[in-house]
């Protein structure tokens, strides 16, 4: 299993006093980049987001910054909001980032967890949908094929027009990133997409049928069991102690979400809310090393397996140096534990 971190460049609120200004927060982030590619994690994906409190709506921008200060870890999306972008800027954004980075990019297509893109780029978000799918098939042609012959609603045709540059890879890693759209798990295993499932609540188990139904339409589309892959996005913080990173979390996870939840319409978040996601079978994934790595194997078995964990630690609102902690802990100590 490859274990990686998941960012959504956030700036800290300005609740805290460790609150960094936007350039030393780009800063940070990017050290944090470098430390995760030191310790030897797997995977580092910034995300997207066109919002106050947030420094990922140019995400490979931030992406090749790390690629020309890292050796080793592979360096992607989490998630490109596809759906508001031209598939072929997309594409030739990722293939520059792999060319520099020297074949270690990849990217998650989804439509994200915010709404923000469709106003912002004049889309209709009730064909979000049939955006997301036109789009998808495009980049995955572009991906394929140099020259490309294509035709849509919400894009331009192309008649065997190239695409440059191509990347450094043979096959760019494209995953698909899903929430709980049964439609989505089946359409990633019927086009034999790695699949990358964000839990952010609720008990991971209960996502067991949804990676049924996509390992059943990979097989059924005719492509190798090998070719399925599973990974999983989790909200999660380590310490040194249980205790240690229970009172570390807890504060600024509850703002977050309360804060989130006003707008979508949650209840605030309280202590036997969090309790409750802490429990076993909860997505949420704080605490020690070894608890977490028991937790990890136990989502990994409950989902029939999987090959790649992401953490995303900004939720919190953790100061710098707490999330370098926790970084060095995920590669030296929990990626042996749950790989052993």
């Amino acid at each position: 299993m490859e274990l990686g971190i998941d960012s959504f460049a956030a700036r800290m609120s300005g609740n805290n006093e460790w609150a960094a200004n936007d350039a030393e927060a780009m800063a940070e982030l990017l050290e944090r980049m470098v430390e995760a590619d030191r310790v030897g994690l797997d995977y580092f994906g910034i995300g997207e987001h066109h919002r106050k409190g947030f420094l990922d709506a140019a995400p490979t921008v931030i992406l090749a910054a790390a690629a020309a200060q890292t050796k080793k870890i592979r360096l992607g999306s989490a998630v490109t909001v596809l759906s508001a972008a031209d598939p072929v800027r997309v594409f030739q954004q990722h293939a520059t980032l792999d060319l520099i980075s020297n074949g270690r990019a990849e990217m998650v297509a989804g439509r994200g967890s915010f709404i923000d893109a469709y106003p912002l780029f004049g889309l209709n978000l009730e064909e979000y949908d049939e955006i997301f799918i036109e789009k998808l098939d495009l980049l995955l042609k572009i991906r394929d094929q140099e020259f490309i012959t294509w035709s849509g609603r919400y894009r331009p045709a192309l008649r065997n027009q190239p695409v440059y540059p191509r990347p450094h890879q043979d096959k760019l890693p494209v995953w698909l990133g899903v929430g709980g759209t049964p439609a989505s798990f089946v359409r990633a295993g019927t086009l034999g997409l790695p699949l990358m499932v964000a839990v952010i609540g609720g008990e991971t188990h209960r996502f067991r049928p949804l990676v049924d139904l996509y390992r059943e339409a990979g097989i059924k589309a005719g492509h190798p069991a090998s070719q399925l892959k599973v990974g999983l996005h989790s909200l999660g913080y380590v310490a040194k102690t249980h205790e240690e990173a229970i009172n570390g979390f807890y504060p600024g996870y509850a703002a977050s979400m309360t804060r989130i939840g006003m707008e979508r319409g949650w209840p605030p978040m309280t202590r036997g809310r969090f309790d409750a996601q802490m429990g076993s079978g909860g997505a949420l994934l704080v605490g020690s090393v070894e608890g977490v790595a028991e937790k990890i194997i136990r989502h990994a078995e409950a989902l029939g397996g999987i090959d790649r964990l992401t953490f995303q630690l900004d939720t919190a609102e953790l100061p710098h140096e707490k999330l370098l902690e926790t970084i060095g802990l995920l590669g030296e100590e929990l990626k042996p534990l749950i790989q052993s």
